[in-house]
């Protein structure tokens, strides 16, 4: 009778007492995907579009949760207290590491402290004014502006987003001065413009839609190119200003996560990027497709956070 030895006897003890999660497929349960913005906006709309497709193929739903407000950062933010498991993931955007830089005693480190999946697309985002407004150009809004310091009043999703920076680089490059009202989401800013809180918004591509039904008047665009289904509306740096925003989204998690768990959840998540009705939604915003896997996102993130630093400093925008 063959003995057994004490090393192959206690291999055998550690086999069975394995995690149960290292022999389980993932997901087990369903997945918690944040979205920090309130719901009717672009990426809500997107990402409940891919949450869809990815419930299929991961086996188990994606359940959609908007946590609006505090700037977008709040699903990073619950990311700090998460399991790394895979099951909580949040929708990421630029405003995760900006908002970082503009508190003096950041709760995270908005590179180290999170795992990057995936990055999917990017933001075209533009200022817009009601139809019925005088400014049929950008040069005709800021020579209003000029002649009206302070008097004009704008909406974003929150101080220090990108649309709220696009707008004070203006100003910073123009001379020009005007008041800032921060809203929870991108159809709360358009339904305060459409109403007459404010006089113009600078917002993601949510505009779109009333746009194209004569609502609202697109004068600019802060992509790099001319967005395809607006191609009469020149972009800020056509119109000569020297700013150009394509501002990138994905996926981000907890920190610690397992390389295989990313790398199923970034699969998944692909595949669903890809899927027709996702693409169909993005030609409607005007979004592009821009996916990077997920060291890739992290180093863009990590080099994105060196130039908004030097920018909040030259904008007086960063802590003391």
């Amino acid at each position: 009778m063959a003995q057994i030895t004490r090393r192959a006897a206690l291999g055998a003890s550690a086999l069975l007492a394995m995690p149960a999660l290292a022999q389980t497929r993932f997901p087990e349960r369903p997945i918690r995907l944040i979205i920090p913005w309130a719901a009717g906006g672009p990426a809500d709309i997107g990402f409940r579009i891919m949450a869809d497709h990815a419930s299929r193929s991961l086996g188990q739903p994606v359940v959609v949760e908007n946590r609006g407000g505090a700037s977008g950062i709040l699903g990073a933010m619950a990311l700090q207290e998460a399991r790394p498991d895979g099951h909580t993931i949040s929708q990421m955007h630029v405003g995760v590491v900006r908002q970082m830089l503009l508190n003096p005693r950041p709760p995270y480190d908005p590179i180290n402290d999170l795992t990057y999946i995936l990055q999917i697309t990017g933001f075209v985002m533009g200022l817009v004014v009601r139809a019925d407004s005088p400014w049929q150009s950008l040069e005709q809004l800021l020579a209003h502006a000029r002649a009206n310091p302070g008097k004009l009043n704008f909406g974003t999703l929150g101080i220090g987003s990108t649309q709220h920076l696009v707008v004070e680089r203006i100003g910073f490059q123009r001379g020009l001065s005007w008041t800032h009202v921060p809203y929870r989401g991108t159809s709360d800013t358009l339904r305060a413009l459409l109403s007459g809180e404010i006089d113009f918004a600078s917002e993601a591509s949510g505009w779109a839609p009333m746009v194209e039904a004569g609502q609202l008047r697109l004068l600019a665009i802060y992509t790099s190119t001319r967005a395809k289904r607006f191609p009469l509306v020149a972009t800020l740096k056509e119109q000569g200003l020297d700013i150009v925003v394509d501002s990138p989204g994905g996926l981000i998690g907890p920190r610690g996560m397992d390389a295989g768990v990313v790398r199923v959840l970034a699969e998944a998540f692909t595949a669903a990027a890809q899927d027709p009705a996702h693409l169909q939604f993005l030609e409607r915003v005007n979004q592009p497709l821009i996916l990077l896997d997920g060291p890739a996102y992290r180093e863009a993130m990590r080099q994105t956070m060196e130039e908004e630093r030097a920018l909040l400093r030259r904008l007086n925008l960063a802590p003391a």
